[in-house]
């Protein structure tokens, strides 16, 4: 069966004795640095709704709801049982294990507090956020490549690659899937929705389409993505990340339907 050899990339970028920076760090913070950077740009669109020094004083913000949301996620959504007899671990993020889920509930409550707190729309507020999360992902999902992590199902496909984590059989590199459609195409359609059709002048329009859009990417990439170990598929015919994305899918529906009839 042919297969395309797994690049071996050191899991760590920098190591000075020590110290070691891992590039699932770097990954982190190139998204949200570029993210803040570029929902900077877009303040000049939302009407006079939000101020560049709202997004700047956000940034502390969004880190914390970004990394605390996404290992607790991680914890009680997919590995409970194991948290619960080792709660030290929760601590160790080193080793790996964040959900998107969880640190997408952690920005939405970073948001309401801190646009509650600056008396600031938390649509509009939440449209800027929206519009750069794609950023994140994209690198995110290279992160995740890099690391050998979140590989796909066995497959034949000749782009198939074997992965040092995954055995000997070639698999689905689904971690490059999901940073194309979380990522690039997410990225692309809200540039296009803010830019031809001033989307952020209805706010919840790309909020809306983040929840639905990201949803939908990630319940596609499932059906070739391995199933978590200790969790296979639920129902016998879902996966968590699927099941997940189900109240996603919906909210993001109820915002764009919202948004368009108060436009």
């Amino acid at each position: 069966m042919f297969a395309i050899a797994f690049p071996a990339i050191d899991p760590v970028a920098i190591e000075l004795g020590p110290f070691a920076v891992r590039w699932y760090s770097l990954a982190y913070i190139a998204g949200i640095v570029l993210g803040w950077r570029y929902m900077l740009r877009l303040t000049a669109r939302t009407g006079g709704a939000v101020e560049r020094d709202h997004v700047d004083d956000f940034v502390v913000w969004a880190t914390l709801g970004i990394v605390l949301g996404g290992r607790l996620g991680f914890v009680l959504f997919y590995r409970p049982e194991y948290y619960l007899s080792n709660p030290l671990e929760i601590l160790a993020m080193w080793k790996g294990g964040m959900s998107f889920h969880g640190g997408t509930l952690g920005v939405i409550v970073a948001t309401w507090l801190f646009a509650r707190r600056r008396e600031l729309s938390f649509l509009s507020f939440g449209d800027l956020i929206c519009a750069a999360a794609p950023i994140g992902l994209f690198f995110g999902r290279i992160a995740n490549f890099i690391n050998g992590e979140l590989y796909g199902r066995v497959t034949d496909m000749p782009w198939a690659i074997v992965f040092p984590r995954g055995g000997e059989l070639p698999r689905h590199p689904s971690q490059l899937y999901e940073g194309m459609l979380e990522g690039v195409v997410l990225f692309a359609v809200f540039a296009i929705l803010i830019y031809r059709y001033d989307a952020l002048k209805k706010p919840g329009t790309i909020m809306g389409a983040f929840f639905a859009g990201y949803a939908l990417a990630r319940s596609l990439v499932e059906f070739v993505r391995e199933p978590d170990a200790n969790l296979g598929i639920l129902f016998g015919f879902i996966t968590m990340g699927q099941l997940l994305s189900v109240p996603l899918l919906v909210i993001g529906i109820w915002l764009i339907r919202r948004a368009q009839n108060a436009g």
